[in-house]
């Protein structure tokens, strides 16, 4: 059943695009635009050097540096703090992947992979400044606020999820002793860049059909508010926190689903870290139960902080 459906919905979307042809034009050009000026080069050299940090083994030297306080704080192994690191500061979908990659060379066990993937997949701090506050809030005083209320949400988040996956404080710390890899050569480097190609070839064809379903979505004949402040913007978090700014006027409401939205990260988002973890065997539902709650609790400061201001 639900595999006729997905039939189905292919077909359609098929059908739309063969009658649509110029809102798919438009939405694909910009999709790709936004990878090729945007996503392209502030995510692959970051792609390539955590595969060569892992591959190298040199996030051992990191896990050290990090370790006696992430592993405190979120009681992961050593190496799970690695994973924190990059995905608190690397953006989507770094998290997820370096997550993966890290379960897949058997440095973390699988519950601390579901773990980690609960609250380390965010939105970069780069982004959260220079695009959603800059560029589309257009007040810089909101930058601090913005910024730490969307590092804080999943952190407190993973208070519970931790009880949710059985994570002990007597865990933190724990870290797989593996024998040390052979340093990079070129065959490790070559490698390494052509995986962070396929990664982020990956990421600009989500981006691209995301993009296109945006602009035939805003081809619909009723424009329910519901629709333009939460369902559209859903899709992808850099198209939706754009539309979301210019369809909302009152600067407290867009505050606050601005900072739900870049928390979620959008669907788009969704389906990168599905495509990034399903060869680790991580099951998404779970991902978006969590990215929800996150979501929502970073609302909730947000209003809080609206409130505060009055």
């Amino acid at each position: 059943m639900k595999r006729r459906f997905f039939m189905i919905l292919i077909i359609c979307m098929f059908g739309l695009m063969l009658v649509f042809p110029k809102p798919v034009f438009n939405g694909a050009s910009e999709g790709l635009l936004l990878w090729f000026n945007v996503v392209l080069p502030t995510l692959l050299p970051f792609i390539i050097i955590s595969n060569l940090l892992i591959r190298t083994n040199a996030a051992t030297l990191i896990a050290r540096i990090t370790g006696p306080l992430f592993c405190r704080l979120f009681s992961v192994s050593g190496y799970g703090s690695f994973a924190v690191l990059t995905g608190f500061l690397c953006g989507y979908p770094m998290g997820s992947k370096v997550t993966a990659d890290l379960h897949n060379g058997g440095y973390i066990s699988g519950e601390e992979g579901r773990y980690l993937l609960s609250f380390c997949n965010n939105t970069s701090p780069m982004f959260i400044i220079s695009y959603v506050i800059w560029q589309n809030m257009k007040d810089e005083s909101l930058t601090l606020p913005a910024v730490t209320i969307l590092m804080a949400a999943p952190v407190l988040c993973s208070f519970l999820f931790r009880r949710y996956y059985h994570m002990s404080h007597a865990a933190g710390g724990r870290t797989y002793h593996l024998p040390a890899q052979k340093a990079a050569s070129s065959s490790v480097l070559d490698d390494c860049i052509m995986n962070g190609f396929e990664t982020i070839t990956k990421v600009g064809g989500y981006i691209m059909l995301f993009s296109v379903l945006i602009s035939l979505a805003q081809l619909l004949p009723f424009h329910y508010p519901a629709l333009m402040l939460a369902g559209l913007p859903s899709l992808e978090i850099t198209n939706g926190i754009s539309m979301l700014c210019t369809s909302c006027s009152e600067p407290g409401l867009r505050f606050v689903l601005a900072m739900g939205l870049t928390s979620f990260g959008g669907w788009c988002s969704v389906t990168q870290t599905r495509c990034m973890v399903q060869e680790a065997g991580f099951p998404i539902f779970p991902y978006i139960i969590e990215k929800l709650v996150t979501a929502g609790v970073t609302s909730l400061l947000a209003y809080g902080y609206i409130v505060l201001l009055k």
